[in-house]
This record gives structure tokens, sequence and C-alpha cells, in this order.
């Protein structure tokens, strides 16, 4: 009854603010983001007791992320219990963690405080399945970190997974087949049992979720929350078996604490403040949503001691350019080892990312989306009055070409501010002069200084009509072209291969085509398409190729027409599904 009546009083005055007082809510409300708008960069950090196996069981290399070893593996609770005892993270140092995040340009920190195993970086009292009580190391690893954080005004946020969690009784587990982790001769047996288990395979696992969450991960969240100094973001995921009304009571929690940002993977409807794809970039971003690329530098998010597949850092300074430039921010990934060692090649990369941001770092921090949907030469980021260009390819001409159609006052090299280059103006485009030889080896940023809001092409397909060979009653094809990558459309049922065409209206020069596709690269959708224009009244190919399932940006030779036409068949014997068909303008 008392829990009532407070729950109620808050509710009260919660409807007092939002009634008497609408204007200073909004402005809270994004004063709140802007720190985070501004930032762009932060470091995920993934660690915990998988460091211990980091991907090997029974001597087997174990396939797919380190941290689901237990899952993937089917580890029993009892036996991946006793890593805990290996656990002692010695080498340990928050304060050089905090500093390399920094060098790097990073301006948050997000690490995980209880990954789907269960166990906690913390001292929980709620459970002895903690950092603190079951490993020799006996101490909570989260407080110095945090405390590194607000000494050298990094942001912190905690990773807490509410809904798996494959210890303690009632948690939820993704169902994986055995088959897939490595081969135990009782993978058979042990997938019927999942499979009639609801992902759970160890008799401890099973109890109910809704005393799971009433005893455990609400009372955990409530402890990050509280003991910390303030968290500045709380990152939910996987959000299995979460309905709203187990959503619900997260939400209670957390709206005692109006700062705190929180993302898209509670469950139950909530929206969150943030999307978050994983492991790629969107095609098109987020119009309308904040959102936040998290992304791995391996192939892994803990530490397995055998994966070296490492991204260049050209290639992640590349993909930081181009989240950027569609409003998005980057959450980059290291995977501490059971010592507490980052891997060196992490460092490394993050050491050449920081030296890339200490000369460039203004055309990414406090910047706003491109306002061109497609250049052919790179991505471009705004700031009020400036367009930063990041130029990937160095035009051989010399002559950087930008359908902008202000009045432009003076472009130069970030690197060198107070030498102009030499602009052409023409009514729809203008042309910057640039030297022979880019200045960076990886990424250049040539400034332009202009006039007004800027003023640039529509995206030949936004808001036009198509005929389609067919579409599902769910999903209309006026979602393709409306701007919003999470609408679809899809042919009816059993149309295996469909084909939409497309009236631009007038005769444009197309050198690009762009998709958004709803799935996530480890979905392994592969779709096939061939993209046709009309010439003299006959349908002519332009590109045939294949997607991954999680986007798709191609360029190609430009051709000049009105109608379009695209053919594509869907992935292993299903109906094709895209979220937005884009055309761009060839430069």
């Amino acid at each position: 009854m008392k829990k009532r009546m407070i729950f109620l009083g808050i509710v009260s005055i919660l409807m007092f603010i939002s009634c008497s007082s609408p204007s200073k809510k909004e402005s809270v409300s994004e004063n709140r983001l802007q720190w985070w708008d501004d930032a762009k960069f932060g470091l995920f950090i993934h660690w915990g007791v998988y460091a211990v196996p980091a991907g090997t069981y029974q001597g087997n290399e174990i396939p797919f992320i380190g941290e689901w070893i237990m899952n993937i593996a089917k580890i029993p609770v009892v036996e991946y219990k006793k890593f805990a005892g290996q656990y002692n993270p010695i080498k340990y140092d928050p304060v050089s963690w905090v500093k390399m995040a920094k060098d790097a340009g990073m301006k948050y920190i997000v690490i995980t405080s209880k990954h789907h195993d269960g166990f906690a970086l913390f001292d929980s009292k709620v459970t002895d399945w903690d950092v603190v009580d079951a490993s020799p190391y006996g101490k909570d690893l989260l407080r110095p970190l945090a405390e590194a954080c607000k000494k050298e005004d990094i942001k912190i946020g905690f990773y807490y997974s509410q809904a798996q969690d494959w210890n303690h009784p009632g948690g939820a587990a993704s169902r994986k087949l055995m088959k897939d982790g490595w081969p135990n001769p009782d993978a058979d047996k042990i997938d019927a049992y999942t499979e009639s288990h609801d992902g759970h395979w160890d008799p401890l696992q099973e109890g109910s979720m809704d005393e799971y969450i009433e005893k455990i991960a609400v009372p955990q969240v409530k402890e990050i929350l509280a003991n910390y100094g303030g968290l500045d973001i709380l990152w939910w995921d996987t959000p299995k078996n979460m309905t709203p009304e187990r959503a619900a009571k997260f939400s209670t929690v957390i709206a005692g604490y109006p700062n705190l940002i929180t993302n898209n993977r509670l469950g139950g409807g909530v929206s969150g403040d943030t999307e978050t794809p994983e492991q790629f970039i969107p095609a098109t971003g987020y119009p309308g949503r904040r959102w936040e690329v998290c992304m791995t530098m391996n192939d892994t998010w803990g530490y397995k001691s055998w994966d070296h597949n490492w991204k260049s850092t050209k290639d992640l300074i590349l993909k930081l350019s181009d989240i950027v430039s569609k409003g998005g921010n980057f959450l980059l990934n290291v995977g501490p080892t059971d010592e507490g060692l980052i891997p060196q090649p992490s460092i490394e990369r993050l050491q050449q990312i920081g030296e890339w941001m200490k000369v460039n770092g203004e055309a990414i921090y406090g910047t706003k989306a491109s306002p061109f949907a497609y250049l052919p030469w790179g991505k471009t980021t705004l700031k009020e009055g400036k367009l930063y260009l990041h130029v990937i390819s160095w035009p051989e001409d010399g002559i950087l070409k930008l359908p902008l159609m202000n009045k432009a006052k003076k472009a130069y090299l970030l690197t060198s501010p107070k030498s102009k280059l030499k602009i052409n103006q023409f009514s729809d485009k203008l042309e910057i002069l640039v030297p022979e030889k880019a200045p960076d080896d990886i990424l250049s940023i040539v400034v332009l200084e202009f006039n007004g809001e800027p003023r640039v092409h529509p995206i030949p397909t936004a808001g036009k009509t198509a005929k389609v060979s067919s579409v599902d009653s769910s999903a209309s094809a006026a979602n393709l072209f409306d701007g919003d990558p999470k609408s679809k459309w899809k042919p009816a049922p059993g149309e295996l291969t469909s084909w939409i065409e497309i009236d631009i209206e007038e005769e444009i020069s197309i050198g690009n085509i762009t998709l958004v596709e709803p799935w996530h690269p480890w979905n392994n959708k592969v779709q096939e398409f061939t993209l046709q224009y009309k010439k003299d009244n006959n349908w002519v190919d332009v590109i045939s190729d294949k997607t991954t399932g999680s986007g798709y940006s191609k360029d190609f030779n430009s051709v000049t027409g009105r109608y379009f036409k695209f053919i594509i068949t869907g992935p292993d014997s299903e109906v094709p599904v895209l979220n937005e068909l884009v055309l761009n303008r060839a430069l």
C-alpha cells in the first residue's frame, strides 16, 4: 500500500510538471542530450568472466562472439561459475583506460556492469554472483573507472542486461543451437531441450522471469544508478520476453534520474533516447531519431584470444566519418583480458585515431548531419555557416565539386586555415580548387564557409510513387520513398522475385543506388537485384549486385533517365523486403 501511494504521488507530481510547465520540460529534455549530440565518439568496454575461457571451451574454438560462450557452448551453470575463480584482473588500470579513451578523442565510456552471463562487475547486495563475492580479485571494478571518468570530464555509462541472465533462475536466454557451437555428442538432445525450455539448456536456469526481475534485475539497476555518483547513460540489451509490464518496472526506477540517457533496447515498447544499429552503419541514418553505431574492432565484443581479424585504423576513421556525416555517434569497443589488459592492437588503433582527431576533431565534434544524401568523393558534416568536406577520394584533376546552391565565402584546408582555396561559383553548384596532393593519407578535411542555411537538390526518388509487381497488405510501396528507414515494403506472400518501377518525373543523371534493409549482419540475409533504366523504350541494365541484408550503397557509371526499374530476389527462398530505395544524383 505504501509503495502504491508513493507511486501515485510521483505520477501526480510528473503530471503537474507536464501540465504547468511544458516549455521548461522540453528545454530540460534537450539540455540533457546536448552533450551526447556533441560528443560523437565513445568507448564501449565488454568485460567479464567470459574473458577467462577467451573463446575456447574443451579444446574447441567456439564461434560467434566471446561474451556469448556460455550460451553457444552450452556450458552448465555450475561449470561456468568455476571460471570466476580464475578471474583476477590484477593488471587493471582504470586511470590509464580513461586516459587512452580521452587521447583517442572519445568523450564517453560505456562498460558492461552485467552481461548475459549474469556476472556483475560490482558488489551487488542481491547476489553473490559478482566480482566481489565470486572472484579472487574481490573488489568493485566499476567504481574506480567511474571516478577516473569524473576526474577527466569523461561521461560514464553502464551496460546492463536486464532480460537475459543465464545464471540466475528465471533469467531469459536466447536460443542458439548446440550444433553451431562445438561438436558435442549430445547436440541433438541439448537442442531438443532448449527448444522446449525457451532457450535454457540447464535446469538450474529455470524459474519465474517476473521473480528474477523483481529480486535481481530491478534491485541491481537501483544499485548501479545510486552508487556511482550519477550515471550519464544506461545501456540496455536484448529484451527477450520483456513485456510492457516488465519494462514498466525498470521505467519506474529510471524516472527518478531525469538526466539519464537510455537506448531503445529495454523492450516492452519503450523507445528510449537512441537507436542502436550494431556492427553496421545504416545507409541513410535515422532521420528524426538520435542513433549510435556500436561496433567491434575485430569480430568479438568480449575477449577471444584467437580473434585477430582487426579492422585497420583507416577503416575505423572512415567509419567514424560516415557515421557522423549521417548524424550518428560511434561507440567503438574493446574487450579486455581476464588480467585487465586491453589488447595491444586495440590500443594502437585508438592511439592512431587520436592522432587524426587532434588535427581534425573540429570536423567531428558538435556537428550535424550532412545536407547531401550522397557525394561521390566522400562525406560532409555541418556547423553553422560551415561545411566540413571529408574527402576520401582526392580529385585527380584538383577540382572538388559540391552541389551547393549557397553563396560561398571562403574555403581552406582544415590543416591550413590561413591559405584560402579558389572557388568557382555556379547557380546550382560550386567547385573548389584543391592542391595536387591530399594533406592526410587517411582522410583530408576541406572547410567551406557559406551564407545562410544549406540549399541542396532534393533526392530524386524522395516522395515519389512507384508501380510494383505486388504488395503485401502490411507494407506499402510508398514506404520505399518516405525517408523512414523503419517502414517497409514487401510483395505478396510467395513472390520471391519482384519488381519496382519508379518515375522520378524528370530526366536526371543518376550515379548511386542506396538501399535500406531490415536485418542485422549476423542474419546473413542476401538479396540479389538489378537496376535498369528506360532508354528508347527499352529497359537497359545499369547494375546487378547482392546486398548484405543490413543496407547497401554503390556508385556506378552515371546514366540519365526518368524511368527506372528495380528487380529484386529475396533471401533464402523468402520474399524480398526493403525499407528504402534511393537513387542519388551524379555530380
